[in-house]
């Protein structure tokens, strides 16, 4: 088991969706007495003395405050929004590129809602026209994302017990 790998949920006060903790991370937030365990893992982590359960999901005792407003838009974000996924051709992984969808030098904006993930072959193909006039259809219309989606972006599968705090979630 790596224990430095994001895979415990972590809740704020209130229940809400915060982001991911390791199991490092989580263990001490809960051996320290800043964090409850909502639900076990089912793991157990070998210490000298005894196994010591792995949680699956942990709740601050206090409530942390996050500014308003939307995610970071960055190269990261919009990958893990759409999937690593070329918006254009389906291509996961390999030479990811993010494209405007309506060119900068035609007037578009760099938003969340003007930025997708494309493979180089198909930004190339498109060059410095829009998806309409290059023939190509997206896959997607492209919007900002909800927080709770870019928490488990990366993850292959969502544990079941994290659906119940993550509602918008469709894995």
């Amino acid at each position: 088991m790596n224990l430095d790998m994001p895979r415990i949920l972590v809740l704020n006060a209130g229940y809400e969706p915060l982001g991911l903790a390791s199991v490092k991370r989580a263990v001490i937030l809960v051996m320290n007495g800043t964090a409850d365990v909502v639900e076990e893992s089912g793991e157990f982590l070998r210490t000298p003395g005894q196994p010591y359960p792995v949680p699956s999901i942990i709740r601050l005792k206090r409530l942390v405050r996050r500014p308003p407003g939307r995610l970071p838009l960055n190269r990261r974000n919009i990958l893990r929004r759409d999937g690593y996924t070329c918006q254009y051709c389906g291509r996961r992984g390999g030479e990811l590129t993010i494209d405007h969808v309506v060119p900068k030098s035609r007037g578009g904006r760099s938003i969340w809602e003007n930025l997708v993930t494309a493979c180089r072959s198909c930004n190339l193909r498109k060059k410095n026209r829009t998806p309409e006039e290059a023939n190509m259809r997206l896959a997607r219309r492209p919007m900002a994302p909800r927080h709770s989606l870019l928490l488990v972006a990366d993850l292959p599968k969502l544990p079941e017990a994290w659906k119940t705090y993550l509602p918008d979630m469709d894995h």
